[in-house]
């Protein structure tokens, strides 16, 4: 994409995020729009932070560091949105506001040891592997409320939702029914004493649905972007 048709593709997005949060009963404002550069030039991003785009989402973390200390003049929130390996969560701790992914009580607690105290804790949402797909990371939902109550008990991280990555489906209903899944879960969750305010559902194909059954941050690559370069 040319960085210069950015701003028209940005407007069309957000109008798209405001008619499917109005459709819900809810404020455009309370949807996060976190940017995916995941193999995307640097100069499209640049492009994106000047159309007051604040939130960017990496999933390979040596492209995602250089990509940060290129922008680290802008005031922008990185978050880490890819599958962590246990040995590469120092870098991780260290640089990242948010973490997605997070699937494993030895990893977060890596994550916990790792960030620094002169830091804002780091914020966390646990995937959830809604389907029980074997091709996806996630914590099965049966599994879910004691990863939950083990990572809310660790130092430096605060639990702040859910995430999910579900089934691809062409329709609507059947996309809704994948989030509303997430929905309930981050519910009983609260139910049981937890305060999670966060759900990161939602991609490019169906950002929208998501935002119906009440996603907080949809993660949009390819409709801003386009298609990531070969």
């Amino acid at each position: 994409m040319n960085p210069q048709n950015l701003p028209a593709v940005l407007r069309e997005v957000r109008a798209r995020i405001a008619q499917a949060a109005a459709a819900a009963g809810r404020s455009a404002q309370s949807v996060t729009l976190l940017a995916v550069g995941k193999a995307q030039p640097l100069e499209l991003l640049a492009a994106a932070a000047d159309c007051g785009v604040a939130d960017f989402g990496e999933s390979y973390l040596q492209e995602a560091l250089a990509k940060i200390a290129a922008l680290q003049a802008r005031a922008l929130t990185w978050h880490f949105i890819g599958r962590i390996q246990a040995n590469k969560t120092r870098p991780i701790a260290e640089t990242f506001a948010w973490v997605h992914a997070l699937d494993r009580l030895r990893v977060a607690e890596r994550l916990a040891a790792q960030r620094s105290a002169h830091a804002p804790p780091l914020n966390v949402c646990l995937q959830v592997n809604v389907a029980a797909e074997a091709s996806k990371g996630g914590v099965l939902p049966a599994e879910l409320p004691a990863l939950a109550a083990a990572v809310a008990r660790l130092p430096r991280l605060t639990l702040r939702g859910l995430m999910c990555i579900p089934p691809e489906e062409s329709e609507p209903a059947r996309q809704r029914a994948w989030f509303a899944r997430l929905r309930v879960l981050r519910d009983e969750l609260n139910a049981a004493g937890h305060r999670l305010d966060t759900l990161s559902m939602g991609m490019s194909g169906d950002f929208e649905s998501a935002i119906r059954e009440g996603a907080t941050i949809v993660r949009l690559g390819t409709v801003l972007f386009g298609a990531r370069p070969p």
